[in-house]
């Protein structure tokens, strides 16, 4: 038989671990994964957790690429999601999705992927046209 004093701490750790709440950086290509965003935002959100994402910025650029850094580093997991587009290029060719994948896993976030499993079954508009793209998007 458990104390009243055993008892009241499986409850107080219970009660902790519901209100523990958990950050995560959802990352991919934009234009073309709005609906699958705002799924999984919705879907982070009823498992009483904290998305944060790329959403207010649009624009892609080394100052918003230092920003989204920081926010990285807030999270305690980060989320890729991989389709039929490599995304936004840097000035190095490289795509700011793959940039922010790279600094989470050098920082040493949990890293959650998610990639299409037929991305030539998406619609055209979702899917580089691009060789040189498609190469990249195939190597990351």
């Amino acid at each position: 038989m458990m104390s009243s004093t055993e008892n009241s701490k499986d409850v107080m750790t219970e009660s902790f671990q519901m209100l523990t709440k958990y950050q995560i950086f959802v990352s991919s290509t934009y234009r073309d994964l709005v609906e699958e965003r705002n799924a999984i935002m919705r879907s982070i959100l009823d498992l009483g957790q904290i998305p944060a994402g790329m959403e207010s910025f649009l624009a892609a650029d080394e100052e918003q690429l230092s920003y989204i850094k920081k926010i990285i580093d807030e999270c305690d997991y980060y989320m890729v999601i991989i389709a039929g587009r490599y995304g936004s290029l840097d000035a190095n060719g490289v795509s700011y999705t793959e940039r922010k994948y790279d600094y989470a896993v050098e920082s040493g976030k949990v890293v959650l992927g998610f990639i299409h499993e037929d991305p030539m079954q998406l619609p055209a508009a979702k899917n580089e046209v691009d060789p040189l793209l498609k190469e990249k998007l195939e190597a990351f």
